[in-house]
């Protein structure tokens, strides 16, 4: 059952600025699971060590636990209480042996944090606050303990018994039960703990580390799976050898294990030596995956072997310093990935996923700084803020010292703080130690919330040019003043006539509301490139015309400028016809023309930058956002780009028509393009689009082929877009994963009966509350379909909110995590405010609403 958390309580706030030291510390843990999905018997053994000079009690957190026994020293304690959810022990010495028992049943806990049952195995998530779901314990990031497991099960229902570090003993007990121990010699946070059992299988492979150490690697999954799980383990291989050759760091186990899971809250968890993923990213095959999966996989594989550095070895003190793990670590990955295809791409795709969510987040009620002040429930920061702008804070940090003083940075900081819990400010004290650079004014970006914006304006005079900058951040709740912040700009010009490079590109560290740069002895008139690779997470306006941005569109050397000069081109054009009714397209049709048929660029890059911004994000750059308006909008101009180009969007769909799957960079780029192409050539309304559309579909050999046929038949009103819809379901039929990209892409469908149809699958045999997958694929995708959550008939949000009302009563944590659209209601019309508005507080008033909901509801209200 989640915990009550009504309207009329006081909820309890965590603020930073009240963190003090543990009272106790627990260098010593041994666990002893009697495993039963019904009823499981955990006994704790502690080691515990009073923390400085005080008299205060032994304070061990739980949730949920009744004590079947209490020991201090081997004797049954006397004087012990609870205080709410928690065990209080009056100790009177500095060192104990405190030994616990508690019967917890995983089968009833549908909120999968601690231990839970899930498609026939026991498995565990303990991040942030579920290990005291598990045991009484001090469940904090700052006590770090070495932990000693073990586990008795039944034999036949569960023959694979794994947990935190390396194999120390295993044997067999009576009544078909058998037994296994475990060791964990690094000193971790209770939140890393991990165990599974279960009926499992193993891709196995090895690793030799630069020392020449030889680590065992497994993929844990069921048999039907294991044929799936090539991908991930090349990619944890990959890994390995990235982290040594990058950052120099070892992995310092003998085994490194990968469990499956299909029922999960989060994408992957890493737990100190045994990995816990969900499902979605590590089965992978050509049928049944994408190339979007392929390359998900193999970043969220590195993100948590990456963890095994920055996250475990060095860990949190606080939940407050959790970009520190997880923004580093989020940086560390997106660096990988780049190196194993092309760089611009990446980069393209990771500034949009900012933009997508964080943006957003940042200018909205639930704007919060890179390290949050206070907080009433944790789970709620697992945030865009806290992954993707601490990356880009990372990422510039990077940019102001350059890689090689970033690196010694680096290895400071793993060397001083290996086996500690540390704080964001230690990281920056590390790079400012090892580079000599001031990052005074850059914490800043630690301490601010809200997405800076720029005003950049280019003029001349005869040989000369003066760049103005003025910067500002805006109000944020809390926040409604803000101080300056360091920006690394990327700057360069090129010759509106030559097209070339009028000087070398120039990093300038914008500090101060204002700043100016003069360029000397030009010979042309200068088109400004800035924020070049989006050297800063910010919002740039300039005094460009749409002829500048077609020009660097086709000239900049720098992809991702380019890129981004076509998609500002683009979006003048969208908000122009948005705000008179109509625009001149033929700019644009230029502009894409041109990149269409450059032969000079990577296919991939040429999909990316022909795709139209997506209706939130043109909605992002509105007062008052119009859904229907916008609507027309972008169809309108996706309308005639097909047309205009109808003959050079056939030449690129022909061209890769008969590719066969590949996962590579080339094959990717082919499939990329295939189905932007296609997609261009549904909306110029051809005749022969969804024939066309169709017979990829039942001819692809792959998933991205098949799904992005699928995709542009659902959107469609050709009878065979339910031919396929049902195809595709009868095919896959069982396989879960696949069902959730089923879902998905119907939700997100920009046909008028969208919402109808959603709420018809909501009640499909297949859909479920219960699986975390299935509840995003189709409440969270349709909440971010912009037309249809926001039908003006406010269905969409009374849908919407009765099924996070139903689903807070599972599973709080991914029910809060669905209500951020919800809470964008000041962006919109009056009408649709107050039913957005109206649906939160209904929300807030439902009786027994979990602290994870109430805390993000409430916050949406304001």
């Amino acid at each position: 059952m989640a915990d009550a958390q009504t309207a009329t309580q006081a909820p309890t706030i965590t603020r930073r600025e009240d963190y003090r030291e543990p009272d106790w510390r627990v260098p010593e843990i041994a666990l002893d699971f009697d495993l039963d999905p019904a009823a499981t018997r955990v006994r704790a053994t502690l080691q515990v060590e009073r923390n400085g000079v005080h008299d205060r009690p032994l304070v061990l957190d739980g949730d949920a636990l009744v004590p079947v026994s209490v020991l201090v020293d081997g004797v049954e304690a006397t004087g012990w209480s609870m205080d709410g959810p928690n065990l209080v022990i009056p100790l009177t010495g500095s060192a104990h042996r405190i030994d616990t028992e508690v019967v917890i049943a995983p089968e009833r806990n549908t909120q999968l944090q601690g231990l839970y049952a899930s498609q026939g195995m026991l498995c565990t998530q303990c991040e942030a606050e579920g290990f005291r779901r598990i045991t009484f314990f001090p469940d904090r990031p700052d006590v770090l303990s070495r932990y000693k497991v073990r586990m008795t099960a039944d034999k036949a229902r569960f023959p694979v018994l794994l947990a935190n570090g390396d194999p120390i003993a295993q044997g067999e007990g009576a009544d078909g039960r058998h037994w296994a121990e475990w060791h964990d010699p690094f000193p971790k946070p209770s939140y890393l703990f991990a165990l599974v059992a279960g009926d499992l299988v193993a891709n196995r492979g090895s690793f030799t580390t630069l020392s020449g150490r030889t680590v065992e690697l497994g993929i844990w999954v069921r048999s039907p799976d294991l044929a799936k799980t090539d991908h991930a383990l090349h990619a944890l291989k990959l890994s390995m050898a990235w982290d040594e050759q990058v950052y120099g760091r070892e992995y310092d186990l003998d085994v490194f294990n990968i469990v499956a899971v299909d029922d999960f809250n989060f994408g992957a968890m890493e737990n100190k030596g045994l990995n816990v993923f969900n499902s979605r990213y590590i089965l992978a095959d050509p049928d049944t995956a994408t190339d979007y999966d392929y390359d998900a996989i193999a970043a969220v594989v590195a993100h948590e072997y990456f963890h095994n550095w920055s996250g475990n070895r060095v860990t949190c003190r606080d939940w407050f310093q959790l970009s520190l793990k997880e923004g580093f670590t989020v940086f560390r990955d997106q660096s990988f990935s780049a190196d194993q295809g092309s760089a611009a791409v990446k980069r393209i795709e990771d500034v949009r996923g900012l933009r997508a969510s964080q943006f957003p987040e940042d200018s909205g009620p639930l704007a919060h700084p890179v390290r949050p002040d206070e907080y009433i429930e944790i789970s709620n920061f697992y945030t865009a803020t806290i992954y993707n702008k601490g990356a880009e804070v990372i990422r510039m940090i990077h940019t102001i010292l350059g890689p090689d003083k970033f690196r010694a940075g680096t290895d400071l900081y793993f060397q001083r703080f290996d086996g500690t819990a540390a704080t964001c400010e230690d990281f920056v004290a590390s790079m400012e130690e090892a580079s000599g650079a001031d990052l005074s004014q850059f914490r800043r970006w630690y301490t601010q919330a809200g997405t800076p914006r720029v005003s950049a304006t280019l003029t001349q005079e005869g040989g000369r040019a003066r760049l103005s900058l003025r910067q500002s951040v805006p109000p944020t709740p809390g926040q409604p003043v803000k101080e300056p912040m360091v920006l690394p700009l990327k700057i360069k010009l090129f010759g509106s006539f030559t097209g070339r490079a009028m000087c070398d590109e120039q990093l300038m560290l914008f500090k101060d509301d204002a700043a100016e740069m003069v360029f000397e002895n030009l010979s042309e008139t200068p088109v400004l490139s800035i924020n070049r690779g989006f050297s800063a997470p910010i919002i740039v306006e300039t005094n460009r015309t749409a002829a500048d941005l077609a020009f660097l569109s086709a000239h900049d050397d720098d992809p991702f400028a380019r890129y981004e000069a076509m998609q500002q081109l683009m979006l003048d054009t969208l908000v122009a016809s948005v705000a008179s009714g109509s625009a001149d397209h033929q700019p644009v049709i230029d502009a894409v023309r041109n990149t269409l048929t450059d032969g000079a660029l990577d296919p991939a890059f040429i999909a990316e930058a022909v795709l139209l911004p997506s209706d939130s994000f043109i909605g992002d750059q509105m007062a008052v956002v119009d859904p229907e308006a916008i609507f027309r909008a972008r169809e309108s101009l996706r309308r005639d780009l097909g047309m205009a180009l109808n003959a050079e969007w056939r030449a690129a769909y022909d061209a890769v028509r008969a590719n066969r799957f590949e996962y590579s960079p080339t094959g990717k780029g082919a499939r990329r393009i295939k189905t932007v192409a296609l997609g261009y050539i549904a909306a110029s309304g051809a005749a022969d689009a969804a024939a066309l559309a169709y017979a990829q579909f039942e001819g692809a050999d792959n998933m991205t082929d098949r799904q992005g046929a699928l995709t542009t038949l659902a959107s469609g009103t050709s009878p065979l877009r339910e031919q396929a819809i049902e195809a595709f379901y009868q095919r896959y039929a069982g396989n879960g994963l696949v069902l959730d990209k089923w879902f998905q892409t119907q939700a997100l469908s920009s046909r008028d009966d969208t919402a109808q149809r959603v709420e018809a699958l909501a009640q499909h045999r297949d859909f479920t509350l219960a699986n975390p997958n299935r509840a995003r694929a189709l409440i969270g995708a349709f909440a971010v379909n912009q037309r249809a959550f926001h039908d003006i008939s406010g269905r969409g949000y009374r849908f919407v909110a009765d099924q996070l009302i139903a689903l807070d009563r599972l599973n709080p944590q991914t029910a809060a995590k669905l209500i951020p659209p919800l809470g964008r209601w000041k962006r919109f019309d009056a009408a649709r405010a107050a039913r957005m508005r109206a649906e939160l507080e209904r929300i807030v008033a439902t009786p027994g609403l979990s602290k994870d909901m109430f805390e993000q509801a409430t916050k949406s209200l304001d």
